[in-house]
């Protein structure tokens, strides 16, 4: 029985990397534009030319090629199928200003994918001003609207797992609406899981995105603290560092770090789409990474990357005017020969070099997933003091061996270059993933890496270094003084600080050997496990 998850997709940055992560599930699902199944199962299983059938080692076995409608996946996790046969996104659409929504719905090839019925955009359309607080409270005026959307879709699942919010921190609709439907989720599905992936921004002072993001954030964090089962972190100061130094972009672009970013979702999701015998659920995925509540904050990392995975989840989004993007097609081939795709879009990179070079076995994709370079977010994994807490390592290739794996591990072991926490078992889960039929597989084997480490208290810390700078002058807290919540005083700022402080110092707790008597009861409603 499938385990349906609903997408809410808040705000600009939420919707816009929402919007790509859709094409790349369409992509991996044989799912066309307009939402109809592909008349195929796609041209790039390994066939046995001695008989009549299609060898998939990841697929469980042979299976009759002449059976064109065979697809093992589990599309109904993240779609349903209408009555026409149409495969209808689980997510909702929400913004508080209309011109991301209103791109995705009505310009493009995939203007015809998502139900419209699950569309909220405020009537005024003016947004939030890039002020927690507006989309806080307008989060609170609007919440019938958008929970009876939330309702009707979760009535249309048979056996609903849980959410997932993509939102960015810093502005204003995803932070402050976004942190608004998280406590709604908590009151209205409380035994349902919540999982976000949120974008937390530039930490340079010459890329900030937004000035008083400090603010927008510690007081969005609070809330991902105490309201989601698990946060996937997207650094954009590390994915900006991996745009440049892995995929050799000069100057990546919005639309190529969305695409980025939509690669390490659909990874993230494999094992939910396309199952094995283990982390099949979300439940499953996350269990294992999460062994204490609070510190429910996830990197990644995704090996080999090369620009070839750029060109496979990029369609053309202009219809046609415009400097053009490859298309479907012409991003298979860019696939097939690593990358290497033509396009009016000088600024592809020089990541078709690296893939043509390079061996990848399942040691080298396992030791290249923990290494800084490789990994999502801006924070010192290898300092003296901070381990790893968990990791869960997904391998895909189709001639991969439990043996091969089991070989990595013990090499691995024997290299003792990962660090782990002293009070629990140091040891890296690994899970097999299919590959889909539908995607050209430029590498034999590739590695995606959800983990959790103390290293992410260095990202904390930062934040609330930039925030106590603001705060400390009382600098922009007029916007915040108008809205109800700091009318009459700034309590909530102290509170949600607090918050990010007791995080800072849990993570660092989880450092020492007697973290097992770490005292709770000591600690504010921010810091303690529940």
């Amino acid at each position: 029985m499938p385990r349906e998850i609903i997408t809410l997709q808040v705000g600009q940055c939420g919707n816009q990397i929402g919007g790509e992560f859709w094409k790349q599930l369409c992509v991996e699902h044989g799912i066309q534009p307009d939402g109809l199944p592909r008349d195929d199962h796609g041209t790039h299983a390994t066939t046995n030319t001695d008989d009549n059938t299609i060898h998939n080692q990841q697929q469980g076995g042979p299976q009759n090629k002449n059976n064109q409608n065979f697809i093992d996946d589990r599309k109904d996790v993240f779609f349903y199928q209408s009555d026409a046969g149409h495969y209808i996104p689980r997510a909702l659409l929400v913004d508080l200003e209309p011109r991301v929504v209103n791109k995705l719905i009505h310009q493009g090839p995939y203007r015809n994918l998502f139900n419209e019925e699950n569309v909220f955009i405020a009537q005024d359309g003016g947004g939030a001003g890039n002020n927690w607080a507006s989309g806080f409270r307008q989060g609170e005026q609007h919440h019938e609207k958008v929970l009876d959307m939330i309702d009707r879709e979760s009535d249309n699942s048979d056996s609903l797992e849980g959410f997932v919010m993509c939102h960015s921190i810093a502005g204003g609709t995803g932070s402050g609406m976004g942190s608004y439907l998280l406590e709604a989720l908590n009151d209205h599905f409380p035994k349902k899981l919540v999982q976000t992936y949120s974008v937390f921004p530039n930490w340079s002072q010459n890329q900030s995105d937004v000035v008083v993001q400090p603010y927008n954030s510690v007081l969005t964090l609070k809330r991902l603290t105490l309201n989601a089962d698990a946060v996937v972190v997207l650094d954009n100061t590390a994915l900006n560092r991996i745009a440049v130094d892995r995929l050799k972009i000069e100057n990546p672009t919005v639309d190529q770090l969305n695409s980025l970013v939509a690669t390490i979702m659909a990874a993230s999701t494999t094992t939910l789409r396309y199952p094995g015998y283990m982390n099949n659920d979300l439940i499953g995925l996350l269990a294992s990474l999460i062994p204490t509540p609070r510190c429910h904050f996830l990197m990644t990392g995704y090996t080999p990357l090369t620009i070839a995975d750029y060109y496979q989840n990029t369609i053309p989004t202009s219809g046609g005017d415009g400097d053009a993007t490859p298309t479907s097609q012409e991003a298979a081939e860019a696939a097939a020969a690593g990358g290497r795709a033509s396009s009016n879009n000088k600024n592809t990179g020089r990541g078709g070099h690296s893939a043509s070079v390079r061996k990848t076995t399942v040691l080298d994709v396992m030791r290249r997933l923990t290494q800084p370079d490789n990994i999502m977010v801006s924070a010192d994994t290898r300092s003296p003091t901070s381990c790893y807490i968990s990791i869960l390592n997904i391998i895909q290739g189709n001639d991969v061996e439990p043996t091969q794996i089991h070989t990595a591990l013990q090499r691995m072991r024997e290299r003792q270059s990962i660090r782990f926490i002293p009070w629990g078992p140091a040891s890296i889960q690994v899970a097999l993933a299919r590959k889909s039929p539908f995607l050209a597989s430029t590498n034999k084997v590739s590695g995606f890496m959800l983990a959790n480490h103390t290293s992410m208290a260095e990202l904390f810390d930062r934040l609330l270094g930039q925030y106590d700078k603001i705060r400390r002058r009382n600098a922009f807290l007029d916007n915040y003084r108008r809205e109800p919540m700091f009318k009459d005083n700034l309590d909530e700022f102290d509170s949600a600080r607090e918050t990010v402080q007791c995080l800072v110092d849990e993570y660092r707790a989880c450092e020492r050997k007697d973290y097992v008597d770490y005292d709770y009861a000591s600690r504010s409603d921010g810091g303690g496990l529940e």
